[in-house]
């Protein structure tokens, strides 16, 4: 756990904002004002316990309670102070196996900047990689189909781009997008559930890529693919590995998908 906490702090760039009494160490990255975006705790595999959306409101929220529930999908109330600085969460599993939860209140610890005339960028965001904030993540498991359904008719996502098997009958591979982001999270059909690709965090330009390409060669992480650009979604990457083995993405770019356009 040390060697993970200070990978994602001190490589990665992360600034670490608090640690409960279960000692679970919460980080985001330096721009996000929300107090975390991502949570650590010890276990004894790699992987992800659940992603999170932040909704508009508590309104917003108890409404699409209202739609899960009515969809069969049994979401669980998980009550404001279970995890540090959030409120209220809605969880519920999804058809591939992984767990989805809906917020709607989180702290915010600003990003350390001034409200009136801020300066572009602070002492953090020169902190190892240093990403701007968490983008999105890649979960494998089965039935993609359904979870689309789920994402589109549910949670008023949209399909940005996909994957289409032998006889382009069914999608292997969905990206989907709940604004203007290239995709907030993406699916790949796989036999076993609940599994983590990568989660991905945003630098601001292709020479912020090569930068982390270069902390990645100095600090000896283990690289899986990249320097590259993808295909799907357009993005700049590169794809490593933690020391706990959970797969991370260095993403810049991407194109700005327009939801009216078929």
């Amino acid at each position: 756990m040390d060697k993970a906490v200070g990978f994602y702090r001190d490589v990665l760039g992360l600034v670490e904002t608090g640690r409960d009494d279960q000692g679970r160490v919460f980080l985001k990255c330096w721009d996000e004002r929300d107090h975390n975006s991502i949570i650590l705790r010890e276990a004894d595999t790699a992987g992800l316990d659940f992603m999170g959306f932040k909704v508009r409101d508590e309104a917003t929220l108890d409404a699409f309670e209202d739609k899960l529930a009515a969809a069969g999908l049994n979401p669980e109330t998980i009550p404001a102070g279970d995890l540090m600085e959030t409120g209220r969460r809605v969880r519920f599993r999804l058809p591939s196996g992984h767990l989805i939860e809906l917020y709607a209140t989180k702290t915010s610890v600003g990003n350390g900047m001034t409200m009136t005339n801020p300066p572009p960028w602070n002492a953090q965001s020169e902190n190892g990689i240093a990403p701007t904030r968490f983008d999105h993540a890649l979960l494998y498991g089965p039935n993609v189909a359904e979870v689309e359904r789920i994402f589109v008719d549910i949670l008023g996502f949209y399909l940005v781009e996909r994957v289409l098997g032998p006889g382009n009958e069914t999608s292997v591979a969905i990206w989907l997008s709940c604004g203007q982001k290239v995709h907030d999270i993406a699916f790949v059909e796989h036999a076993e559930p609940g599994k983590l690709h990568h989660c991905s965090f945003l630098l601001e330009s292709w020479e912020k890529v090569m930068r982390a390409g270069d902390i990645m060669s100095m600090n000896d992480v283990p690289v899986d693919i990249g320097p590259t650009r993808h295909g799907v979604t357009r993005g700049g990457t590169i794809y490593a590995w933690d020391p706990s083995g959970n797969r991370f993405e260095t993403f810049q770019g991407g194109y700005y998908p327009y939801p009216d356009v078929t």
